[in-house]
């Protein structure tokens, strides 16, 4: 994810404010305005005042009215300070750091400058909020304004986890367990290692409690195909309505599965029916997405697929397709192949739906501290289920959380798409992953060899 391309790019929005990003900065994706804003406020040890209500909205024209407000966000969407080299020259410290999750009480230490005390023992030094902005930042100026919906549901407050460096705050909250000192350090060690020529610790195990929770998630899940009859004789022209019929169908059932799957986990009963109400009713639609990005995806790109192959737009359904509908089309085909290209596991796939069911950012909660602890147990579950089966990809972790909040702005956008171009939608972006498919099979595909041997 570091090496991006300019079509990449292009398609992606900071985490921040909403403009154009321009990479990956300080873990996570944002722009130059951001990146500049985030180095300075921490390099020069910046403490700043918000005279509102420390809510104020993050746009590209908005974002230099409250620096406070700016760098509370930076923080909370997982932009690592550890990054940032101690010298203040451009260049990242460390490539491999990634996002990383702070507790509620150490991004307060950081906004009050108390952290800064505590490590150069100085007195605290007051910024005003026009003290830092960022006019003229490269690529800011002709880029139209418009806020992501905000991923706060994954990089939020009150997690004391780094995606790509497992802190020691880590044994002391996921259930207690002792973490062995190589694991402490094995991002350094990795990087060490692949300088040195020195080999990697022995491959640890899985923590015990790891083991079992995924297990009672899996038991929660229901895995089997899905029973909406996708078959269609050869030959057989699918209409419009015909098309859209289907996908309610296929909705409604992957809705009831999701209702079904709520009352199936393990702490159903620790929270009122209210509660569960208000976290379904949240993310029905992110987690019916997520469903068919992974367990489902096999049945919806073959079934489902061919079904839609069979539908045949009308020169007026093509002429009527919205923009809102085209970004919805291409976000969704950018997530399938992100997918396809990731291979999520079962394991997987369960961690990520329950960090996503917990990810709500929404008021009337009965026990919020309650949820956020079990969404820290989860966050934890899900780094060390992937940090064990996949421990040469140290930034797989990151990736799959990465996909939460791109899930949760298609989820968002979705409701704004007329019904009636659902079915353009559909088979435009299952056509486009099937050809990606293809072409990456093709490209896998031994190449033919002769009677001769290399040497000849």
């Amino acid at each position: 994810m570091d090496g991006w391309d300019d079509e990449q790019v292009d398609q992606r929005s900071c985490l921040i404010c909403g403009d154009r990003a321009t990479g990956l900065h300080y873990g996570i994706v944002s722009c130059e305005g951001c990146k500049g804003f985030f180095k300075r406020s921490i390099c020069n040890k910046r403490i700043y005042r918000c005279s509102r209500d420390k809510k104020c909205q993050m746009s590209r024209k908005q974002r230099n009215r409250c620096q406070y407000c700016r760098l509370l966000k930076c923080l909370k969407m997982g932009m690592n300070r550890k990054a940032i080299r101690e010298d203040g020259m451009p260049g990242g410290r460390n490539k491999s750091i990634g996002p990383v999750q702070i507790s509620h009480d150490e991004i307060e230490r950081i906004m009050s400058g108390q952290e800064f005390k505590e490590d150069i023992g100085l007195p605290e030094h007051t910024w005003s909020n026009n003290g830092d902005s960022d006019h003229g930042s490269p690529g800011n100026a002709s880029i139209s304004e418009g806020n992501q919906p905000s991923p706060v549901s994954t990089l939020s407050s009150g997690r004391s986890v780094e995606l790509n460096n497992c802190s020691a705050a880590y044994g002391d909250q996921y259930a207690g367990t002792q973490i062995s000192a190589h694991y402490q350090f094995l991002p350094q060690l990795i990087g060490y290692a692949a300088q040195s020529g020195l080999l990697l610790p022995p491959a640890r195990g899985l923590y015990p409690q790891t083991h079992t929770l995924i297990t009672q998630l899996l038991e929660a899940e229901d895995m089997t195909p899905l029973n909406t009859p996708m078959l269609i004789e050869e030959g057989y022209h699918v209409t419009q309505v015909e098309l859209f019929a289907l996908l309610c169908r296929l909705a409604d059932e992957l809705l009831f599965r999701q209702v079904w799957w709520a009352k199936r986990l393990p702490f159903y009963s620790e929270f009122s029916v209210e509660d569960h109400t208000h976290l379904l009713g949240s993310s029905w639609q992110e987690l019916i997405l997520l469903a068919s990005l992974t367990i489902h995806s096999p049945q919806i790109n073959t079934d489902l697929t061919n079904i839609t192959s069979q539908y045949t737009p009308s020169s007026r359904e093509i002429q009527g397709f919205s923009e809102e509908s085209m970004e919805v089309m291409e976000k969704m085909i950018y997530l399938f192949r992100k997918f396809q290209q990731l291979k999520v596991s079962n394991e997987e796939y369960v961690c990520m739906k329950v960090i996503n069911y917990f990810n709500q950012d929404i008021s009337g909660l009965a026990c919020p501290a309650q949820l956020d602890q079990l969404n820290k147990r989860y966050w934890y579950v899900c780094q060390d289920l992937t940090e064990y089966k996949h421990p040469q990809q140290p930034k797989r972790f990151p990736e799959l959380m990465m996909c939460l909040p791109e899930i949760r702005c298609i989820a968002g956008k979705m409701v704004n798409v007329p019904l009636e171009h659902l079915p353009l939608l559909f088979k435009a972006v299952l056509h486009s992953c099937r050809t990606n498919q293809n072409h990456l099979r093709a490209n896998s595909a031994p190449l033919p060899t002769s009677g001769c041997s290399p040497d000849n």
